[in-house]
């Protein structure tokens, strides 16, 4: 009972990465409808329509950690879901570009917010044999909220004539509250209460009714690492480690070209011969292999390990995306494009895709972890939204054949498996609290 108990809040609160990919790919199939409707320029569809949620996602990321140290990582959860509702219900019936815009913005501080606040909360409330797999629950419902976008966008598609594109992102407000309401009967984060509001009580009340087989133990441990923690040093002096490990893990993650093929998805496979909705239909199959490959990634995170997952994925990277690069250098057609794609996919999904947030919420102290957290996921978001933006631009210059794009990914990898080897520590099965001290802070 206990041990469902982690599982459930840890489910509840996966729900805001459910929203996160549902919202940030929604976009695509309203993509070509929106260019089309306001004739806007490549860079400023780049600018204001696609990655104006990013820039969202950037200010979120960046900032979460205040709320999420101040008010409580719950408290902030809560709000992520009145950003989402709002911005769904906004975005769907926006008259122009720049109310379009505001809303999508509004949107993208709830899912920075949330990458902070998320990964944050389950690495605290989950024990060191089950932390991985319940962390990395946020990417498979990440990656399921891409999947039932691709889906939704597909079956949207004609639906209301040129209006179509307003119900693909208005229908977000559904799940948006029933996020909202799942999220307030979970409890407060036993180390946040630890560490911010020096609540031991409630805190042990709350380890209790987890999977552990000591919680007087483990409630002298968050204590303890608190008391070593209180060394007066500047925030980039004292904990360089992790804030170098999680720039580089979340500069790779973006610089794979995983936001542009899932962003640009019908766009790219268009560029290959494919008419519109078909696009739209193997954009769902790329939705599904992330999916699948997600399961693979939830399975062995807490087996094999994030470093061993990283240097797998990385491979498959490398592999795909010169597949791709070489599909369209030597135009061998649509179906070895899309499973070149499919094979990019699954190797994100395994790799990057599954330990990214778990790897980036473990590395730092509790009571720097909401600003660590924040720390790695703004950069992840800052070059989400440099490369969106660029996106169309990118597109336009290359469209005769956008080779070199994927060429240019695929040697940025090979920098990739170069730091899982040699550079990435391994975390499965420790404590938050022994990793503090396997990193030296």
């Amino acid at each position: 009972m206990k041990n469902n108990n982690q599982t459930l809040w840890a489910f509840a609160v996966s729900l805001a990465g459910f929203l996160f990919g549902f919202d940030t790919v929604v976009i695509s199939g309203a993509n070509l409808p929106i260019k089309e409707l306001w004739d806007t320029s490549p860079l400023f569809h780049g600018t204001f329509i696609m990655s104006m949620a990013l820039w969202g996602t950037v200010v979120g990321s960046l900032f979460g950690g205040i709320p999420s140290q101040r008010i409580g990582r719950k408290n902030t959860l809560i709000w992520i879901g009145i950003l989402y509702f709002v911005s769904a219900v906004g975005s769907g019936i926006a008259t122009d570009p720049y109310m379009f815009s505001f809303f999508r913005f509004i949107g993208g501080l709830g899912v920075g917010a949330s990458t902070v606040a998320g990964p944050t909360y389950i690495s605290e409330i989950s024990t060191a044999k089950n932390r991985g797999k319940l962390v990395a629950l946020y990417q498979f419902n990440l990656v399921f909220g891409i999947l039932l976008a691709f889906v939704s966008n597909y079956l949207l598609k004609g639906f209301d004539g040129g209006n179509d594109w307003r119900w693909m992102l208005g229908v977000e407000a559904i799940p948006a509250a029933i996020y909202f309401f799942t999220v307030l009967w979970i409890p407060k984060s036993p180390r946040w209460l630890v560490t911010v509001k020096n609540n031991t009580e409630e805190a042990k009340s709350i380890l209790m009714k987890m999977d552990i087989e000591d919680p007087e133990k483990e409630l002298n441990e968050i204590v303890k690492a608190e008391h070593l923690d209180q060394q007066k040093e500047s925030f980039f002096v004292k904990y360089k480690t992790p804030i170098i490990l999680a720039f580089l893990l979340a500069f790779f993650n973006q610089l794979s070209g995983i936001n542009f093929v899932l962003y640009y998805a019908p766009e790219i496979l268009s560029m290959a011969g494919l008419a519109s909705k078909e696009s739209l239909f193997n954009s769902i199959a790329i939705g599904g292999t992330n999916l699948i490959f997600t399961f693979v990634g939830l399975y062995f995170i807490d087996r094999t390990g994030r470093k061993s997952l990283l240097i797998i994925g990385s491979v498959g990277y490398i592999i795909s995306l010169l597949m791709i690069a070489f599909s369209f250098y030597a135009s061998l057609g649509s179906t070895v494009l899309v499973v070149s794609i499919m094979v990019f996919i699954a190797s994100h999904a395994v790799g990057q895709g599954a330990i990214i947030w778990v790897f980036i919420a473990e590395i730092f102290p509790n009571h720097v972890r909401s600003f660590g957290q924040a720390w790695g996921t703004g950069i992840h978001w800052i070059f989400a939204a440099l490369i969106t933006l660029l996106g169309p631009v990118v597109i336009d210059v290359f469209k005769a054949n956008p080779w070199p794009i994927f060429a240019i990914f695929a040697g940025v990898m090979v920098f990739q498996l170069i730091f899982a080897m040699f550079m990435m520590p391994e975390t499965k099965g420790e404590t938050l609290e022994n990793i503090q001290k396997k990193l030296g802070i």
